[in-house]
């Protein structure tokens, strides 16, 4: 059976000459996915909030079939039947998978309102800094390629319709509960990362929060040179004051005014 599984991955494991950033291909996927989104999102703002919550976990849904079927091919295709636990599901591009298959089941309040919040800020922050800096999306091979590419375009109509819709993000309180949001995951994060790191000896580093060194531009050169204890403070304020730009910017195209503290 297993021998039948390591066939069927090597199969699918497809290898492709990486796509260039800004090529052709890149620029047109990214103007016409965020179109598409964009579009999709604003035909569907008007909708219930049962309804929402199940095109939510529809999403969810397809994010979730898709990733258990990349830790396969990482297991089988890529490790030799070895458990990677540096690709495992629980980066900041990652929780929507968790938030949207739980959508339908929260009730309208606190909780709600900043996980829809932190998905409109953070989420689609995230996914337009991928397409922006592709290095991650474009693979060596072809099914890690799509993947990729379709998970961050996802992430990018779940934040616009979270926002369209007036669900998250257009509140001055929606930026609070985002941002705490986002402190309370990477926390989380953190714990696995120690946890994996020195329990299990093994390499993780979810949200980038260290104790392992920070693989991304600018960040990475912080914690080579003064450790991850002092970049990882400063990658928080960062991703927290990215989020507050996206915030002002959907703020102020509902409501033509910026945010005062009577918001």
């Amino acid at each position: 059976m297993v021998e039948k599984i390591d066939m069927f991955f090597e199969a699918v494991a497809i290898p492709m000459e990486r796509i260039p950033s800004y090529g052709p291909f890149h620029i047109l996927f990214t103007l016409i996915g965020f179109a598409l989104c964009g579009f999709v999102a604003w035909k569907l703002r008007k909708v219930s909030d049962k309804t929402a919550g199940w095109i939510l976990f529809s999403v969810g849904l397809i994010l979730a079939i898709s990733e258990v079927f990349k830790q396969f091919f990482y297991y089988f295709a890529m490790m030799d039947n070895r458990y990677s636990w540096g690709d495992f599901p629980f980066q900041l591009c990652s929780v929507p998978l968790y938030l949207c298959l739980i959508a339908p089941w929260l009730k309208p309040g606190k909780l709600q309102r900043g996980m829809y919040s932190f998905m409109a800020l953070f989420n689609l922050l995230g996914g337009a800094i991928s397409f922006a800096e592709p290095s991650g999306l474009l693979h060596t091979y072809v099914f890690l390629t799509v993947h990729a590419l379709t998970w961050h375009m996802l992430l990018v109509f779940i934040g616009l319709f979270l926002c369209m819709s007036g669900r998250g993000g257009n509140k001055i309180g929606d930026y609070k509960g985002a941002a705490w949001t986002f402190i309370g995951l990477s926390a989380i994060a953190f714990g696995l990362n120690c946890f994996v790191q020195f329990g299990l000896g093994e390499s993780m580093n979810m949200f980038f929060v260290g104790p392992g060194e920070s693989p991304l531009v600018v960040f990475k050169q912080f914690s080579q040179w003064f450790g991850w204890y002092v970049n990882t403070p400063i990658y928080l304020f960062a991703m927290c004051l990215g989020a507050y730009l996206v915030f002002l910017l959907i703020y102020y195209l509902q409501n033509k005014t910026f945010p005062t503290r009577k918001s």
